[in-house]
């Protein structure tokens, strides 16, 4: 999906600009690659920058609810200091690296709703303009994907995925936000839980998977939070039984939530702490709103879209995100 305008710092005449990414999947620490694509307009123009700007549509909790807004998360400079011709067309090649935090936006080719883009900006006789903004999909890695289908074939259900600003205590997040991904129990924990919420945290030596518990609340206790961390290699994922090492997982966050039987030990109020570096939520978002149902396999939690938005509509949903923020700005 790609949004081509004319620059309008420069006003009528001025070059025009389409970043087209190249296919290939990209995970989180991989490359991305692609090609800002210029055509001159009708005079001669400097273009002394181009850079790319990784954007995300993220989710912020405050006192007075809850708003959505776009947080950058990796900027590079891929080109610049050239004349562009009147009319001229000029291709600029782009290879950059994600960072390892970047969110994953599909599993096996399933849209889990979450909206990350490329921003193009170019910088030409000394204004600044955002000329083009790209959607940007990412695929798990080796190790995430291990964990979502082991998920998946211990019967855990998708609910949904967002993006939340603010950082988990504890862990060594780098961006300012984190992914959330929130899992209907399987039948198995379905009475001890309400959903179960899952980040992955990755570096180039490994990734922290945080698990979170919403407690089902009593008739005198009120539900609470409890989370629990664990470290995983992104070496040899194939060689270790994840259904196994991922159902240790969840039941130690359910004995964990079990011996903090009180509320205040998790601080109520947003992202509190606990002895493991935890963070508490008031209360759970509503995702983008694709519900997708889970059976046992290879497919994991990507076995598809049962109620919601269909992917068609998440497409629909990302392109009128990118072109309200093109209007915001533009």
């Amino acid at each position: 999906m790609v949004f081509k305008r004319l620059l309008g710092a420069l006003g009528v005449g001025g070059p025009t600009v389409d970043t087209v990414l190249d296919p290939a999947p990209v995970r989180p620490g991989g490359t991305l690659t692609g090609e800002v694509r210029l055509e001159g307009g009708k005079a001669d123009f400097d273009i002394e920058h181009i850079t790319l700007e990784l954007v995300a549509r993220v989710e912020a909790e405050h006192e007075g609810g809850e708003s959505e807004g776009v947080v950058p998360f990796g900027r590079f400079t891929v080109g610049g200091g050239f004349r562009l011709a009147e009319g001229e067309q000029r291709g600029v090649p782009f290879s950059v690296t994600l960072p390892w935090e970047t969110p994953v936006t599909e599993l096996h080719g399933q849209r889990l709703g979450v909206v990350l883009g490329v921003r193009t900006e170019l910088s030409v006789a000394g204004a600044k303009d955002k000329g083009d903004l790209d959607q940007l999909n990412v695929t798990p890695l080796p190790v995430q994907e291990a964990v979502l289908e082991a998920l998946g074939g211990l019967g855990f259900g998708f609910k949904t995925a967002d993006l939340e600003y603010g950082r988990i205590g504890g862990t060594g997040q780098q961006l300012p936000f984190y992914q959330e991904i929130e899992l209907v129990p399987s039948p198995r924990y379905a009475h001890q839980v309400n959903e179960i919420e899952l980040t992955f945290l990755a570096d180039p030596g490994g990734m922290e998977v945080v698990l979170e518990a919403d407690k089902r609340g009593g008739f005198l206790s009120p539900g609470h939070d409890a989370l629990t961390r664990f470290t995983v290699s992104h070496d040899g994922v194939e060689h270790q039984d994840w259904p196994a090492i991922v159902d240790g997982w969840i039941r130690q966050l359910v004995e964990h939530r079990a011996s903090y039987g009180s509320p205040a030990a998790f601080g109520m109020g947003g992202h509190g702490h606990d002895g493991h570096g935890g963070h508490h939520h008031d209360g759970h978002r509503s995702g983008p709103g694709m519900g997708t149902a889970v059976a046992a396999g290879a497919a994991g939690l990507a076995a598809g879209v049962v109620g919601g938005m269909v992917a068609d509509e998440v497409v629909d949903e990302v392109g009128d995100f990118f072109e309200g923020e093109e209007e915001e700005e533009g």
